[in-house]
């Protein structure tokens, strides 16, 4: 199957955007944004839909829309109950003027569902550079933040006496989860992006308590999906995001089998403090 261009086009676009999704999936499940996430994917689709509209690339309006959004909602709260608010309002306001671009949008049925579900088998070059250059910026950010990110969100309280802004780091975090929503709408669509976002890391949480071992974990079983899934719509001529999403809900049910014992968040806690954070700042 690499004999043709279109299926090498997709294993290499795949492996950029599920190193990603793994990596910046893991923050995600660790700080209890998943629903953020999800959020972000729908206020894709309005910018993807609204870029059309306007007559400029559809990954464009996803990247712009996404990262305006998930500063709003990092910037509205970050308690857990401003912050389900905030997300709420966001993804309303998405959803109507998504509504409304639909109304507009006169073009073929095939864009809007391959923006809805993904085609990664359609990715050319050049979008290919795009999704890289993305992902460099987006795993650099996550690199500069990673570890007062950790602080800020398994030691909200020391953090804060400590003189860390829960809030700046909140909308940091949520840019770089836009960017990576963006990313994955290539290859999933806009309504499967938590299946290849929150699927991995929620079950590399299950397999280890080790921070940096589950990131590591959290990446290379996204990538394993992303794989086998171009591989498996190959050779069935089923639709690759299918392939994606059954492969992520497969992986972690056979996570949470009772063949060793899981790792709890109080354990994921204490080993963040120990690997990650300086001995002086994760000292209560």
């Amino acid at each position: 199957m690499f004999e043709y261009d279109f299926i090498r086009h997709a294993f290499a676009a795949a492996t950029i955007v599920a190193i990603l999704a793994g990596t910046v999936g893991y923050f995600l499940v660790l700080r209890g944004q998943t629903f953020a996430g999800h959020a972000l994917a729908h206020v894709g689709f309005t910018g993807a839909t609204g870029a059309v509209l306007i007559g400029i690339p559809p990954l464009w309006g996803l990247v712009l829309m996404t990262v305006a959004a998930g500063i709003g909602m990092g910037a509205m709260g970050e308690k857990l109950a401003e912050r389900d608010v905030a997300i709420g309002l966001v993804l309303a306001l998405s959803l109507g003027l998504g509504l409304l671009f639909l109304h507009f949008f006169t073009t073929s049925a095939t864009q809007a569902t391959a923006l809805l579900f993904g085609n990664v088998l359609a990715v050319n070059v050049s979008t290919i550079w795009t999704l890289l250059a993305l992902g460099v910026v987006s795993l650099g950010m996550l690199a500069v933040i990673s570890r007062p990110l950790l602080f800020v969100s398994l030691q909200p309280e020391l953090a804060e006496a400590k003189g860390l802004s829960l809030r700046r780091y909140s909308i940091l975090f949520l840019a770089i989860v836009a960017l990576s929503t963006a990313e994955c709408a290539q290859i999933v669509g806009v309504l499967l992006v938590f299946a290849l976002m929150v699927g991995p890391a929620a079950t590399a949480i299950q397999l280890t308590s080790k921070v940096l071992t589950g990131v590591g974990l959290s990446a290379l079983i996204a990538l394993i999906e992303a794989w086998l899934g171009i591989t498996l719509a190959y050779h069935t001529d089923w639709p690759t995001s299918f392939w994606i999403t059954a492969l992520s809900a497969g992986f972690y049910l056979l996570g949470r089998l009772p063949l060793r014992s899981r790792a709890s968040p109080n354990v994921i806690h204490q080993n963040a403090a120990q690997d990650v954070f300086d001995p002086e700042v994760s000292k209560p």
